[in-house]
């Protein structure tokens, strides 16, 4: 989003903002008319996000002090504080620029993970942290920035209601938040792409029909608060926790925040840039002090702010982008969709794969619109999404496996292409070789999948996620890409830092409701050998128990049982405890009266039971 102050929105700002935006629009078409936009040299960038996690795998709040340590501009804060991000120097495209960016990239991850050690951090690569619970998205956890509380403030508002993630995969996560801090357990690895003017909208599409065969042999984020999601879970998640639409009895289209777009792009970058300022409300303003028609009028170069911060509120998985220095100006396409990690290898290797790709269009695809249906890009994407290599791709109207499309017909193009660029062959085939060598193998996605399965057959869920966490680690330790790590061993051990309520809670609940008949009831809690069963009422609050030596006192004084309902027999005094009740609470709580099991209550829902048996396996 920029350096740049960002304000709070008035009638005012809003006019004033709008107003430099529209400049900025007209100062880049004049740029544009008389050549003033970088067309002969061409640059890559990219941006790292990483998490920091404490001793125990879980995610800190250290970032801010650990970015003052670090004390190295190229290091900047992201919305969260287990977050930070890295900018890397630019880089022109020749030569060994993959190989000077890699060290570049290695030698500032060892600058965080020095310092962050100093305050027992660690640093991991991964697009989803597999140990994020919902207590890192309260807002205590949130960079204190102005403009992070602002871009809050601006969603809460457009969406005049709470948010909602609905993500359905193996498993299925449904659950309400009030703010955008979702998004922050998303961390990419963001590549940037110099473009020539004149070829800017042919690139573009380019970039839309590659984008499903990339993310589908890239995905690393399956996992989400334990749940087995998508491929890659992100696309999903970041959409849903940055949506200002709500939903409501009318059937509307209108469009998300985070979007892959609708059509191809036609005309110059500048309809690109139009049709967003029509799509989408001004959700943050700045403080333009140099307009920028004055400043073209001077002979300078504008920044065009006002330009580049709606367009940073507007989250296209491939988004144009202007830049500018005090000499020249450029433009470029950024690439939102691949995750951090799971290797820095992985990750350059991405990038020059996506890179060789852009850099060897088919010329049958300077016009796309004659050789394939927006759609189908769409839909290879979103197919990538939640299915990774595994995903069947439309290409040019065929259907064909992401690993045959990736191997068969995009590598050899990307060879080409680097080739083209005069990228250093040792450089072409090491970067390359890890594409294939993925596309013959695991991706992230499928290597933590198969075992965060294996550690769920003998471990708790909140362990899982904590030994996975720690082989992630490990493994980013060693030279060696995704594709060659080995499974976690069976007698891998994990020390378990169970601490509160929410790390041995079980959430897969069955539940009653007050007015079931309690003949069912116990029927069923004697089918699945259940001793305790929480009773919600009709606005699905906790209002009682249903226990298994209650019932029977009961039945021991009652003949007839066939029309008893469950609030007639539920215990209606239930002690219960919050996610973050510390475990020698819960278990003080347990013995001192008695009771056999706990109810885990988050703002009056039950999320969760602890039992007497849950405390004798920690």
């Amino acid at each position: 989003m920029g350096t740049y102050q960002v304000e709070k929105i008035d009638k005012d700002s809003r006019a004033r903002f709008i107003k430099n935006l529209l400049n900025d629009i007209q100062a880049l078409k004049i740029m544009l008319r008389d050549g003033m936009i970088e067309s002969e040299v061409m640059h890559i960038g990219s941006e790292q996000e990483f998490c920091l996690v404490d001793e125990n795998w879980r995610p800190t709040q250290d970032a801010i002090r650990i970015l003052k340590a670090i004390d190295d501009s190229h290091f900047t804060n992201e919305i969260a504080r287990y977050n930070l991000e890295i900018n890397l120097d630019p880089e022109e495209l020749k030569e060994n620029c993959f190989s000077v960016m890699e060290k570049e990239l290695r030698l500032l991850l060892n600058k965080a993970m020095q310092t962050a050690s100093k305050y027992d951090n660690k640093v991991i690569l991964t697009g989803i942290l597999p140990t994020i619970t919902t207590q890192e998205l309260s807002m205590e956890f949130m960079t204190p920035n102005i403009r992070y509380e602002l871009l809050n403030n601006a969603v809460k508002l457009l969406r005049k209601k709470d948010f909602e993630m609905h993500i359905r995969g193996v498993d299925e996560l449904s659950i309400h938040h009030d703010s955008v801090l979702f998004e922050a357990c998303n961390t990419s690895f963001q590549m940037h792409l110099q473009i020539a003017p004149d070829d800017f909208v042919a690139s573009y599409n380019w970039a839309q029909a590659i984008s499903g065969p990339i993310l589908g042999i890239a995905t690393n984020s399956p996992l989400l608060m334990g749940r087995e999601l998508w491929s890659e879970t992100r696309i999903a998640l970041f959409q849903q926790s940055i949506d200002t639409r709500s939903s409501s009895y009318t059937l509307q289209d209108k469009l998300a925040r985070v979007t892959f777009g609708n059509s191809w792009a036609s005309g110059s970058i500048i309809d690109i840039y139009k049709e967003d300022i029509a799509q989408y409300e001004v959700m943050l303003t700045n403080n333009v002090e140099k307009d920028s028609l004055l400043e073209l009028k001077k002979g300078n170069i504008p920044k065009l702010n006002a330009l580049n911060l709606h367009n940073g509120t507007i989250y296209r998985w491939n988004r144009p982008c202007y830049g500018a220095t005090e000499k020249n100006a450029h433009i470029r396409i950024e690439n939102r969709y691949l995750p951090s990690g799971p290797t820095v290898l992985d990750e350059m290797a991405n990038f020059a794969f996506w890179v060789g790709l852009m850099k060897s269009r088919p010329a049958e695809f300077d016009d796309i619109t004659k050789v394939m249906d927006f759609r189908d890009a769409k839909d290879n994407f979103i197919k990538a999404a939640r299915n990774g290599a595994a995903s069947i791709m439309l290409w040019k109207g065929i259907e064909i496996s992401t690993r045959d499309l990736v191997i068969k017909e995009l590598l050899p193009l990307a060879y080409e292409g680097l080739k083209k660029c005069t990228i250093d062959s040792n450089d072409i085939h090491r970067y390359l070789e890890v594409i294939e060598r993925r596309a013959n193998g695991n991706s992230g996605a499928r290597w933590s999948v198969l075992n965060y399965r294996k550690l769920k057959k003998n471990m708790k869920q909140d362990d899982a996620v904590i030994a996975l966490t720690e082989a992630i680690y490990e493994n980013q330790q060693t030279s060696s890409p995704v594709s060659e790590w080995p499974m976690i061993p069976k007698e891998f051990k994990v020390r378990s830092n169970a601490r509160l309520a929410k790390h041995i809670m079980s959430t897969q609940l069955l539940t009653v409701n007050e007015n079931d008949m309690a003949d069912m009831a116990t029927t069923i809690m004697n089918w699945k050998i259940i001793h305790h069963v929480p009773v919600l009422d009709d606005k699905n609050e906790l209002c009682g128990l249903l226990t298994w030596s209650h019932m029977t006192e009961y039945l021991k004084e009652q003949s007839d049982f066939t029309t008893t309902k469950v609030g007639d027999l539920m215990v209606r005094e239930v002690i219960s405890v919050t996610p973050e009740t510390d475990l020698e609470t819960v278990y003080e709580l347990l013995e001192k009266n008695h009771i056999g099991c706990l109810p885990v209550v988050s703002k009056s829902s039950l999320i969760g039971i602890i039992t007497l048996k849950d405390m004798t396996t920690i």
